[in-house]
C-alpha cells in the first residue's frame, strides 16, 4: 500500500506487495541470476499454461509480461513484470528451491544471498501469494518469517544461524539449488514455437481441404452411386462438474474478535518491562502477535527473568549471536470466522471513506487491488491508518463496513498501524 500523506489522501490505481517494506527482484548463486519476488497463484490449464498467463496478465496483475510454471501435486503460475527489475530467461528461485526440497509439502524458509534475505513459504505444496520475496533489510525478512512460525505443522524450517531460533536449521543455497530443477521466465505476449508450429499445421491443412473440396464441386465427374445410410451411435458426453471456489468474503477473520486480542496481546506484551531493555514495536495479525526488545544495557538474563514471570505463553523465541536482541511470538489458539458480503461498488466505498476521514479531519491511505478465486475476478481497496487511537477505539467504525478484514495491526511507541482490505461488488 503507498505510503501515507499527512495533508491528503494516497489513491494509487495499483495494489502492491509489502509496500512499508523494501523489496528486490533477483539475487545471485554461483554465477546464476535467480528471480524472487514473483506472484504466484493456481494453474487451471496445465496443458495450456501460456493462455492462463495472458488472462493472468490483464485480471489479476495486471501489467505482468513475464510468467513462469511450477509443476507438481498444485501447479501453478508465476507473474512477474519486467519494469520491476525482472528479465526473460531468469531462472526463478521459487521453483528451484522447492524442486530441491520436494520432501517438504510446507516449508518455512529464509536465505541469506547478496541482495537481501529470501523468504520462501510453501504450505501443502503450494507457494503461498506472497511467499517468495526477496526483502532488502533483514528485520523486515525476519519479522515475516516470525510472524508464520506460530502456524503448526511445518515439514521444514530454515534461518539463518545467528537468529537463533529453536527447531530451525540452516541450509547452504548454493547446495539447495544444486539439486533442484531450473525453470525460466518466459514472455507472456510472444507466441511461442509449439504453438507456431500448430498453426502452420492447421492452415496447411484448411488450405488442403479448401483445393479438394473446389477441384470435387467444379471438375468432378458425377456418378450414379447408391447411398449408404449408417445409424451411428450417440457419443455420451460427460459434462465436467465445475469445482466452486468460495469468494474471499465467505469465510473472512471476525474483525471484532481480531481488534480485541490485537488489543489485549499488544497491550500485555508492551507491559513487559526489562532495566536496559528497549520494546521495538509489536506487529500482530490473525496467527498471533510478534514483538522484540533490543539491548541498551544490562543482562539477557533480565529480559528472560521478565518473560518468565509474564505468564504468558510464547510459541517460539529467538536471541541474536550477541545477545543483544530478543524476538517472540504469541500464536492465537483459535481463529473466529465469518461471512461478511460487499455491500457497496469500489467508488461508492471510496467516496463514503474519504468523506468519513473528511469529517474526521484525519488521512487514509487507499489503493485499488484484485484477486482471483476460481474463474472470478473479486475487487477490494487496500487502506492504512495511523492513528494514536488503540483498537477499541476503532472497533465501532471498522465494523461498520461489510466485506471488511483487518490484515495486521502495528504499535510502536505510542503509534497504532491498521492495515486491511475491504471488498467490494
Amino acid at each position: 500500500m503507498a505510503e501515507e500523506e499527512d495533508s491528503a489522501l494516497d489513491l494509487s490505481a495499483e495494489p502492491s506487495r509489502e509496500n512499508s517494506k523494501e523489496w528486490a527482484s533477483s539475487f545471485t548463486v554461483d554465477g546464476v541470476q535467480y528471480a524472487a519476488s514473483i506472484f504466484w497463484e493456481s494453474l487451471q490449464n496445465v496443458d495450456a499454461p501460456f493462455l492462463d498467463a495472458k488472462e493472468a496478465a490483464e485480471n489479476v496483475l495486471v501489467g505482468a509480461d513475464l510468467f513462469c510454471v511450477k509443476h507438481g501435486k498444485s501447479p501453478q503460475l508465476g507473474l512477474a513484470v519486467s519494469s520491476q527489475g525482472f528479465k526473460k530467461g531468469m531462472n526463478v528461485a521459487a521453483v528451484t528451491a522447492v524442486t530441491s526440497m520436494s520432501d517438504a509439502s510446507s516449508l518455512l524458509a529464509v536465505f541469506k544471498v547478496d541482495a537481501g534475505y529470501w523468504y520462501l513459504c510453501v504450505r501443502n505444496d503450494v507457494i503461498l501469494s506472497d511467499g517468495d520475496v526477496l526483502f532488502v533489510k533483514e528485520e523486515d525478512a525476519k519479522e515475516q518469517f516470525m510472524s508464520m512460525l506460530s502456524v503448526p505443522d511445518w515439514s521444514k524450517k530454515i534461518a539463518p544461524a545467528e537468529w537463533g531460533i529453536d527447531e530451525t536449521e540452516q541450509k547452504d543455497i548454493s547446495e539447495v539449488f544444486s539439486q533442484g530443477l531450473d525453470v525460466q521466465l518466459e514472455k507472456i505476449n510472444a507466441l511461442r514455437g509449439a504453438e507456431l508450429a500448430i498453426v502452420v499445421v492447421l492452415s496447411i491443412a484448411a488450405g488442403a481441404w479448401l483445393v479438394m473440396f473446389i477441384a470435387n464441386t467444379f471438375f468432378a465427374t458425377k456418378t450414379q452411386e447408391n447411398k449408404v445410410v449408417t445409424r451411428r451411435a450417440k457419443k455420451k458426453v460427460v459434462k465436467e462438474v465445475e469445482k466452486i471456489v468460495p469468494a474471499p468474503w465467505e469465510s473472512m477473520v471476525d474483525t471484532t474478535w481480531l481488534l480485541d486480542n490485537c488489543r489485549n496481546s499488544i497491550q500485555s506484551l508492551v507491559a513487559i518491562s526489562t532495566p536496559g531493555w528497549k520494546n521495538g514495536g509489536v506487529t500482530c495479525s490473525a496467527s498471533g502477535a510478534v514483538t522484540s526488545w533490543k539491548r541498551e544495557f544490562g543482562r539477557l538474563s533480565w529480559i528472560e527473568m521478565s518473560l518468565s514471570y509474564s505468564g504468558m505463553t510464547f510459541t517460539n523465541k529467538s536471541i541474536d549471536d550477541r545477545g543483544n536482541t530478543v524476538t517472540i511470538s504469541m500464536p492465537f489458539q483459535s481463529v473466529k470466522k465469518v461471512n461478511s458480503i460487499p455491500k457497496k461498488t469500489i467508488s461508492e466505498l471510496r467516496n463514503m471513506i474519504n468523506d468519513l476521514f473528511q469529517t474526521l479531519n484525519m488521512s487514509i491511505s487507499l489503493s485499488n487491488g484484485k484477486v482471483k478465486a476460481g474463474n472470478k475476478v473479486y475487487n477490494f481497496l487496500n487502506f492504512r491508518i495511523n492513528s494514536k487511537y488503540d483498537p477499541e477505539i476503532w472497533k465501532p467504525m471498522l465494523t461498520k463496513f461489510s466485506g471488511l478484514k483487518v490484515n495486521n495491526i502495528r504499535y510502536n511507541n505510542g503509534v497504532w498501524n491498521y492495515e486491511g482490505t475491504i471488498y467490494v461488488q
